[in-house]
């Protein structure tokens, strides 16, 4: 049988553990500015996760390297790419995947 307090506790560590990396620096910083070299950098960090999550799953998408004409996800990504540099437009680029991920497999009859 589980014992219903040590789920309880347990719960509430995981909360702990994870608010608190997100308050901390706000907390630490909130008074302070930040040198402009080290706003500069924190910049790129969104785009540089982004990239770290994505970049495997186009192009490692069975567990080997694929650049084929049949890795869908890669070459629609491409344009999609492009799309999202030029309009900086998030809604944009995912309209821009989807579409033409749905229009290949129409086309193309890709499950």
């Amino acid at each position: 049988m589980i014992d219903q307090r040590a789920v309880f506790l347990t719960l509430v560590a995981m909360g702990v553990v994870t608010y608190l990396p997100r308050v901390l620096p706000l907390w630490l910083f909130a008074s302070r500015s930040l040198p402009p070299v080290v706003v500069a950098w924190l910049r790129y960090v969104p785009v540089a996760v982004l990239a770290a999550m994505l970049l495997p799953s186009l192009v490692l998408p069975e567990g080997h390297l694929d650049f084929g004409w049949h890795n869908l996800y890669l070459w629609a990504a491409i344009p999609t790419f492009i799309v999202a540099w030029r309009t900086r437009s998030l809604f944009g680029a995912v309209v821009t995947g989807m579409a033409l991920v749905a229009g290949a497999r129409w086309l193309f009859g890709i499950p």
